[in-house]
């Protein structure tokens, strides 16, 4: 026998914020943030649009939700006593956390009406330095490098027109076969570097955060702080 729509309805877990913004997620997560309407949302959920607003006030509360789910994810390490290495361990989550969600990045510093995670996210940062003994105009400087350098990198590693040294290899050939003899050198060495065995965009992230971090510890170091 066909259960009854009645049945059906009283058989699903009572809907909450959280199932709205966890539908959200996988809503933007296989189309695009802008794929993220209220009427996609409810599709995801199984039910009728009108019933999110009993928790949702429009779109942007949506919106506010999801960026609050991701900053949620993101490790704020608590066992580490050196500020370098608890930054460290942060940025390399929130590089993994922006690559599961990477229509997130647009978002992120977007929101006028943060919720508890992000708060909590930011309060951290800034906690963290300043324990460590950071002034405050040195935790502003800080902050802004970490977060542009994540931003950015998950940005660009994001859309790259390659995941794998086999898809790295087929896209410089294709580029290379277009370039004039000895047109561009720098480039052609460039590419020869890239396809060395061994080698992973992937990898650069660390080398670049590690030039952040040394030159904030020597900033630090130079308002006062421990020696480098």
């Amino acid at each position: 026998m066909v259960p009854s729509p009645k049945r059906q309805r009283s058989q699903r877990p009572p809907l909450t914020r959280e199932r709205v913004f966890e539908a959200a997620v996988s809503v933007a997560d296989a189309r695009g943030v802008a794929a993220v309407t209220m009427r996609n949302v409810a599709e995801q959920l199984g039910i009728e649009a009108m019933s999110l607003y009993h928790h949702v006030a429009n779109k942007d509360g949506i919106l506010d939700g999801i960026v609050d789910l991701v900053f949620a994810q993101i490790e704020l390490p608590d066992g580490e006593s050196d500020w370098k290495s608890a930054m460290n361990r942060r940025a390399a989550s929130a590089r993994t956390v922006l690559a599961r969600h990477p229509w997130a990045l647009g978002l992120m510093e977007s929101r006028r009406n943060p919720g508890p995670a992000t708060l909590r996210h930011h309060d951290w940062m800034i906690g963290r330095l300043r324990t460590a003994g950071f002034p405050i105009r040195l935790v502003a400087h800080a902050i802004s490098a970490i977060d542009a350098y994540v931003y950015g990198f998950v940005l660009q590693e994001s859309t790259l027109p390659f995941t794998t040294a086999e898809e790295l290899e087929t896209v410089a050939a294709g580029i290379v076969e277009h370039l004039p003899a000895n047109g561009y050198p720098h480039l052609a060495e460039m590419f020869e570097h890239a396809l060395r065995p061994g080698y992973s965009y992937a990898d650069e992230f660390t080398f670049g955060l590690d030039l952040v971090l040394d030159g904030l510890e020597r900033a630090f170091a130079e308002a006062g702080g421990p020696p480098v």
